[in-house]
C-alpha cells in the first residue's frame, strides 16, 4: 500500500511539470489568438495521443523522443521568436495595453471567421509532445514496480487538478493588458522551444526541467532590453516607461 501511495505521488509530481508546460502554452495561445483553433488543436492532439498509446502501449518508450523534441522545439522556437519580435515592437511603441494587429500576424488574432492554423499547430504540437512525456512517465515508473495502472492514477490526477486550476484562472489571466500578454506568450514559447530543441540535440540542462526557469529569466531579460532599446530610438511614446520593462 505504501509503495502504491509513493508511486502515485511521484508520478503526480512528475506529470504535473509536463501538464503545467502544455497548459501554459494553451492559455497563452488561446487568450491572445482565440480559443476556437486552440481547443481544436488540443482535441486533435488528445486523439492522436490516445491512438498512439492504444496502438503502442508499453512500446511507447521505444519511440525516439529526441527527434520529436528537436522538431517541436524548433517549430515553437520559430513561432516564439516571431511572436516575441512583434510583441517587443508593440509594447515599445504602444505600451502594455497593446493594439490589435492585422489578420495573419504572428502575434495577433485572425480577423473574420478564418481558422487560425498557427494557434491550431502550436496547441497540437504542445499537447502531443507533453502528452507523450506523461505517457513515458507512467510506463517507466509503473513498469519498474509492475503497477502501470497505479502510476496512471497519479498522472490522471495531475491532469485533472492542474487543468482544473488553469481553467479556473483563465478569466483572470484574460484581464492582463493585451500587449503584456502577447509579450509573455512570446517569452514562454521561445523558452520552451529552446529547452525542447536543446534536449533533442543532447543538451544536458543543469537542474533538468528546472532549467526552464533560468531560460525564462534570460529570454525575459533579453526582451526587456530589446523593448528599452526600441523605445530609445522612438521617442515620444508616453505609454512606455523603460523602467517598467
Amino acid at each position: 500500500m505504501l509503495n502504491s501511495i509513493f508511486l502515485i505521488g511521484t508520478t503526480f509530481l512528475a506529470a504535473s511539470i509536463e501538464v503545467i508546460e502544455v497548459l501554459t502554452i494553451l492559455l497563452g495561445v488561446g487568450l491572445t489568438r482565440g480559443w476556437r483553433a486552440t481547443l481544436v488543436g488540443l482535441g486533435v492532439g488528445l486523439v492522436v495521443l490516445a491512438a498512439l498509446i492504444v496502438i503502442l502501449g508499453a512500446a511507447l518508450t521505444a519511440i525516439p523522443i529526441a527527434y520529436l523534441r528537436i522538431l517541436v522545439g524548433a517549430l515553437l522556437l520559430i513561432f516564439g521568436l516571431q511572436w516575441l519580435r512583434k510583441a517587443v515592437m508593440q509594447v515599445a511603441l504602444n505600451g502594455f495595453r497593446g493594439e490589435e494587429e492585422e489578420a495573419g500576424a504572428g502575434g495577433g488574432r485572425p480577423s473574420g471567421d478564418g481558422f487560425d492554423w498557427t494557434a491550431f499547430v502550436i496547441a497540437l504540437k504542445g499537447t502531443v509532445l507533453e502528452g507523450l512525456e506523461v505517457a513515458f512517465i507512467v510506463v517507466t515508473f509503473g513498469a519498474q514496480t509492475d503497477q502501470v495502472w497505479v502510476a496512471a492514477i497519479g498522472a490522471g490526477a495531475a491532469i485533472v487538478i492542474v487543468g482544473g486550476v488553469g481553467a479556473a484562472l483563465h478569466r483572470y489571466i484574460a484581464r492582463v493588458p493585451n500587449g503584456a500578454l502577447k509579450l509573455a506568450v512570446g517569452v514562454l514559447l521561445t523558452t520552451f522551444g529552446t529547452f525542447w530543441a536543446g534536449e533533442g540535440v543532447g543538451v544536458s540542462w543543469p537542474g533538468e526541467d528546472f532549467a526552464i526557469l533560468g531560460l525564462l529569466v534570460v529570454v525575459a531579460a533579453s526582451a526587456a532590453a530589446a523593448i528599452w532599446a526600441v523605445a530609445r530610438v522612438t521617442p515620444g511614446q508616453p505609454d512606455f516607461i523603460p523602467g517598467e520593462a
